[in-house]
């Protein structure tokens, strides 16, 4: 099993034996849980994307604006491959595995500088989550505009590189950093609720199942409620900030698209792809952190 085999892989034992930093370490862990999560959940990732973006009708011929996920999927292998459900993988793990990375290294950080040695009590535990995925999103933005435009299916690119430097030349700065401010609305309260969330329920948890061989299914599992609960209430940030990076000449402040989403599609529409990003946050959160636990461990941090 993969989780049974990380904390005695050998690259790991040798990068221990390394006079590395922790923060070095907590990035180098942190980029090998988001590569496994975001690989392994990418086709939520595109079905929440084209659901939000409103215009499956137009790319599938079908008068039914409103498709469920499972018909969608079936839409997508009818007309296009199975692969086609891993659209955007490239810009999505070039986003995932330094965002994660960053991500936990900042976390790190930020509690050795204001000297957390135990588990943060929930307060801190929201504020250590908002700071860390803040830093990450904001350094990570122009892979997450790339990222959305090439799962909706509405943007052709040749490359990764090549969608970062046409987006450059035809909308400047602003084009690579559009939706910024919804993203930081979505992910900086998500990692907040999210560490609160997970580092509460495992304090919850029995000594004996921490340190039993269920410990990766116990993190598992705390980790799957937390994201449950983080995915909720940070959903209609999501759909604003989709909108916003697929319309840039539409959309040019959170308050006009949040007008226009309500206007059209009423409170549930700060709601669409709600099921398909509930799975895949919650699932890659709740995977990415039980790597994570795993790993600290073979690289000697915990």
């Amino acid at each position: 099993m993969l989780l049974d085999g990380i904390e005695n892989t050998k690259i790991f034992e040798y990068l221990d034996t390394n006079n590395l930093s922790p923060v070095v370490k907590s990035f180098i862990a942190g980029s090998f849980s988001g590569t496994v999560s975001a690989v392994l959940f990418q086709p939520l990732d595109l079905l929440k994307t084209r659901i939000q973006s409103g215009q499956t009708n137009t790319l599938y011929g079908t008068s039914h604006c409103n498709l469920t996920s499972l018909n969608l999927i079936s839409k997508i292998l009818q007309n296009e491959n199975l692969f086609a459900l891993w659209k955007g993988i490239t810009p999505s793990v070039a986003r995932c595995v330094p965002g994660v990375g960053i991500y936990f290294s900042s976390l790190h950080w930020l509690k050795n500088y204001i000297e957390i040695d135990t588990e943060p009590t929930a307060a801190q535990a929201i504020l250590l989550g908002m700071g860390a995925r803040s830093i990450s999103a904001v350094c990570l933005i122009p892979m997450t505009v790339v990222k959305t435009r090439i799962e909706s299916g509405q943007f052709s690119y040749s490359s990764m590189s090549a969608a970062l430097v046409q987006i450059h030349k035809r909308e400047g700065l602003r084009g690579l950093t559009c939706g910024l401010l919804p993203t930081l609305f979505r992910d900086a309260p998500f990692s907040g609720l999210y560490l609160m969330f997970y580092t509460q329920l495992k304090k919850c948890v029995s000594e004996d199942l921490k340190n039993s061989d269920y410990v990766s299914l116990t993190n598992f599992t705390c980790g799957t409620l937390a994201g449950l609960s983080a995915s909720v209430v940070t959903q209609p940030a999501d759909v604003l900030k989709t909108k916003m990076q697929l319309y840039p000449k539409k959309f040019d402040t959170v308050f006009h698209v949040a007008v226009y989403v309500h206007k059209k599609h009423g409170l549930q529409g700060y709601f669409k792809g709600l099921g398909p990003r509930l799975m895949r946050r919650t699932l890659m959160a709740a995977m990415a952190w039980t790597i994570y636990e795993k790993l600290i461990i073979s690289l000697g941090l915990k």
